[in-house]
This record gives structure tokens, sequence and C-alpha cells, in this order.
């Protein structure tokens, strides 16, 4: 099973896009990319707390993030796609006839038209967007359901993701939890104290796990 956004997917051109869209409209100078791309794996709130310095609290935080979405919604996939090596890996996990599905905390109305422009709507077992049930990681329940509607075994399953939540939610549902490197990852972040059973580079890497796996 695998995150969306940081670990399928590189979203994260078309999301700072949107959040430097939205700062333009309010007399604000654009953003790095640079400064964005570790935050975007952490959601929206996330997002509109390190474009605008604000905090949940504020009167404007609700307009804002309704605008980033909503911006973001228009231009969905113009420069995202897989990460370099994920196609190969999702051919093999094909061609091996390994189930494999989404589970994210992305809305489901984002991760619908997103999946669609990427293609990617009829190959995974399973997509669980983070409306799917009241339970978001890094609560074990979306995983669990995930399983139930793949028929897999949580204790033979291996979650993928690229936040800290991710793995926290992999292992509370009894997983073995891979972290992404590639992914999301600002300079501060330690992925050593995750406790992750592998951390792994690219795709590519992963690739090579599961073929040293099945010889």
């Amino acid at each position: 099973m695998f995150d969306l956004d940081g670990t399928l997917a590189d979203t994260a051109p078309d999301l700072a896009s949107a959040l430097n869209e939205i700062r333009t409209k309010r007399g604000r100078p654009v953003l790095p990319f640079e400064k964005i791309r570790p935050v975007v794996s952490l959601g929206g709130k996330a997002m509109i707390k390190q474009g605008f310095n604000i905090d949940e609290n504020a009167p404007e935080f609700p307009e804002l993030l309704a605008d980033l979405l909503e911006t973001y919604s228009k231009n969905i996939c113009l420069n995202t796609h897989l990460f370099p090596g994920m196609d190969q890996l999702l051919n093999y996990l094909d061609l091996e006839s390994i189930k494999w599905g989404i589970v994210t905390n992305k809305p489901g109305w984002l991760t619908t038209p997103l999946l669609e422009a990427l293609e990617l709507t009829e190959r995974p077992q399973c997509v669980i967007s983070g409306d799917t049930l009241p339970q978001r990681k890094p609560r074990p329940e979306p995983l669990l359901h995930a399983c139930k509607i793949m028929k897999c075994l949580p204790t033979e399953t291996a979650y993928i993701g690229d936040a800290k939540r991710d793995i926290e939610a992999g292992k509370n549902a009894d997983m073995y939890t891979v972290a992404a490197r590639y992914g999301y990852i600002s300079d501060d972040m330690d992925l050593d104290t995750w406790g992750a059973n592998r951390i792994v580079d690219s795709p590519t890497e992963i690739l090579e796990w599961l073929t040293n796996q099945a010889t």
C-alpha cells in the first residue's frame, strides 16, 4: 500500500503553484518551491500555516484553506507525475499479480480526479481517501479497512509513506513499514527516529527489494 502525495506521485509542483497563486492574490510574494515542498505531505492546513505564518485559530484560516484547495483542484495535474521508477514498480506488481492500493489523507474529491489524470483509477485494488472513514492516519483504521477490501492480512502487508504519520499508521496497523526518503522530507527530519522497518531512497529500491524477496 502506498501513500499518495510524496510517495506514489510528485504532487508538490501543482500544490506549490496553488499556494503561490493565493498568496499573489493577496499581494504577497511568491515563496521558493524549496520552502513549500517539505510540508506538502502534511496537508493543506500545514501549507496554509507555512504560506501565511498563521495558525488554525486565525479568523482567515478557513477561507485561505478553502481557496487553496479550490485553486489546486482546477490545476490538479499540470506538473504532477509519478516519481521516477514508480511506473516500473507498479508494472511489476501488476505483472506478478501482487495486490496494491493507495491510502491517503487527501480528500476523495481531490484524490479521484488526480488518479484519473494519472490514469491510475483501474489499477489499484483499493483507494482509501482521507474522508473515506471518520479516522485518518496516523490512526490504523484506514489501513485496516484497505486490508479488508483487498482481502489481505495486515501482517503480510507493507505500507510505504514519506511522513512520520504514515509510519505510525502502518505500525499501529501491525504492517511492515517503509519510509520513502525520496519524498517530501525536510532537512530537520530524522527518518531513523520514525521506527520504520526499512528506509528507501527511490521506488527503484522498493522494486529491487521486492524482486529479491521473490528469489
